[in-house]
């Protein structure tokens, strides 16, 4: 069991912003959340909160939105209860169900089964559903894939059940490496798994690339993944608050790619671009 420091975050107003928060702490090494009537609690591993680091929680530096915040160190949880209370399966469209092996089959066409040693939040639920039902619609036969910033490797996993050839998944968190592994026997599926950043990417190329990660990654990381999609491939990309589309589409256009295809569930929106 891991030592844990336990923040509470006072928000106000409580929407859309305590979502948006969970998704930039996820960025400075917190992993799990429960959300309350006036804010969230937070979780990160002791030996992993810098102050500093939030700093970089640009939502706290909004003059506009009220967010105070204490914390206290919580040693001795077992995560893997907490993670196992606070996940609730997704279902997509009545078509996908993404759930955990304690809850019950929903006996929907498919069926991703993890173990979610990850956080999700209402805001990852919301950015995972975006992405698969936006898949739901792609043809995945024989494709090359990509699958940036793959946390548990739902995405890659579907992709292998909808006909996919080669696909590989990148994380740059140890524990996603070794999630996504155990999640891609436990659907029998083969995923080519690693850790590190888009920084790693050689010369390979693919057919459609997968990343739901946040606003800063996605623009800086955008060129690189443009240069290893080949022609009339396909970028999905979520993570995304509606107020980032702009921004996004700014850099995507440079890029010379064009939209497909925009999707938004409450305030996360989901792009589909074609090179």
């Amino acid at each position: 069991m891991q030592n844990y420091l336990e923040f509470n975050f006072k928000i106000e107003p409580l929407q859309p912003w305590n979502e948006i928060l969970m998704a930039e702490l996820i960025e400075i090494g917190f992993d799990s959340f429960t959300e309350e009537h006036d804010g969230i609690l937070a979780y990160i591993q002791t030996e992993l909160f810098k102050e500093e680091d939030l700093k970089e929680v640009h939502l706290l530096q909004n003059p506009d939105i009220k967010i105070s915040y204490t914390y206290k160190e919580m040693p001795n949880i077992n995560w893997n209860e907490e993670w196992e209370k606070n996940f609730s399966p997704i279902n997509v469209e009545d078509q996908v169900s993404i759930r955990a092996e304690f809850h019950p089959n929903q006996n929907l066409p498919h069926e991703i089964i993890i173990q979610p040693k990850m956080s999700f939040g209402t805001g990852h639920h919301a950015t995972t559903y975006l992405m698969i039902q936006q898949m739901l619609d792609m043809n995945f036969e024989n494709k090359t894939v990509l699958d940036m910033g793959c946390g548990t490797s739902v995405l890659a996993i579907f992709a292998k059940q909808q006909g996919a050839g080669k696909t590989v998944a990148i994380d740059i968190d140890e524990w996603s490496v070794e999630n996504s592994i155990e999640n891609a026997a436990r659907n029998n599926v083969q995923l080519e798994i690693s850790q590190g950043t888009a920084d790693n990417l050689g010369s390979e190329n693919f057919d459609i690339i997968l990343a739901n990660i946040n606003r800063n990654i996605l623009i800086s990381d955008i060129p690189t993944y443009v240069s290893v999609l080949n022609n009339g491939g396909q970028l999905l990309l979520s993570g995304l608050c509606f107020f980032d589309v702009d921004d996004i589409l700014e850099v995507c256009t440079a890029q010379k790619l064009t939209l497909k295809k925009k999707l938004q569930r409450e305030e996360w929106v989901s792009l589909l671009l074609e090179k």
